[in-house]
């Protein structure tokens, strides 16, 4: 069996294994993301983020489940922010998804490396393995940490921000940005003190913003508010269908765009490690007899010419 035939019977190596082509083996990649292209691009994506200990891997086990009982098929993307070889971000969401695990969700984590221009490319390929293979919706799990959840909010259908009243979150140290990306917020860990001060907050705050996003309380704890987010999601999710298409042209011109300046950024790399005319002004600018703006202007016009 090869592995477009694999994915498209959701068989977990084939995925597996072609995930980590995305991830690894560039040329083999783009050879995969041809033949199953056309067949890409119709599951609901939805993102979680939030800060680490927000209880993001327990709350998507628990909603995982309940779309299960909805007739849903989920899978769950969770991005490490520092190395798939560490194995430690995975290995503690596999732990707290187990539940959901056994009854079909599939979970995989997702290496950025540290780098933000990358993020989108190799969770955008690797959304569409899991699409070819009939997973919807497919979530996508962040940590809150700076430039990360603004660019995930750019990839995902629905963006769920979860926050706990344990890990420091005021109305003060929510960055701008955070408050900006959200259509469902989410105060987890409900049970514990200070989570009615902070949904108040939340609401008072954020929920009067022109978004107008959904403000919920939940709790996996006690299966507090479970039920009911899953059944918004789902909602959400029936509305967000209707401009499926739309969105999907806009991010594909985007993605096309990132794609080919980045190509261009690496020809002209190349270009400028052989160009003489490049290490000519290099060393006028070391020496001070040029400055940088006016060297660059300089080379640039010579490779453009």
């Amino acid at each position: 069996m090869d592995i477009v035939t694999g994915i498209k019977k959701g068989n977990r190596r084939a995925i597996a294994k072609a995930i980590s082509v995305i991830e690894n083996d560039e040329k083999e990649a783009k050879k995969l993301i041809k033949k199953i292209f056309k067949n890409t691009g119709n599951s609901t994506i939805i993102g979680f983020t939030g800060p680490a200990g927000a209880g993001k891997s327990s709350l998507i086990n628990k909603i995982a489940l309940a779309l299960k009982k909805s007739g849903y098929k989920a899978a769950v993307l969770a991005i490490d922010p520092t190395s798939h070889l560490t194995g430690g971000a995975i290995l503690g969401d596999r732990v707290r998804m187990s539940e959901s695990t056994d009854l079909g969700t599939y979970i995989r984590s997702i290496a950025t490396r540290g780098a933000t221009g990358a993020i989108s490319h190799s969770i955008r390929n690797s959304i569409r393995i899991l699409e070819y293979a009939k997973f919807d919706p497919i979530i996508i799990e962040s940590v809150g940490a700076g430039q990360t959840e603004i660019e995930i909010s750019k990839i995902v259908d629905v963006t769920i921000v979860v926050f706990n009243p344990h890990t420091g979150d005021s109305i003060q140290t929510i960055k701008a940005g955070i408050t900006e990306i959200g259509d469902i917020y989410i105060v987890n860990k409900s049970d514990l003190a200070g989570a009615a001060q902070l949904y108040d907050a939340v609401r008072d705050y954020i929920g009067t913003t022109k978004k107008r996003p959904l403000i919920m309380k939940t709790s996996t704890k006690s299966n507090k508010g479970i039920a009911e987010l899953a059944k918004t999601i789902v909602k959400v999710m029936q509305k967000k269908k209707k401009t499926k298409k739309d969105l999907e042209k806009s991010r594909l011109e985007s993605e096309l765009e990132d794609i080919i300046l980045n190509n261009i950024k690496v020809r002209i790399g190349s270009m400028l490690d052989s160009s003489s005319v490049y290490s000519k002004y290099l060393k006028k600018v070391q020496t001070k007899q040029i400055d940088p703006n006016e060297a660059a202007e300089k080379i640039s016009k010579s490779i453009l010419k």
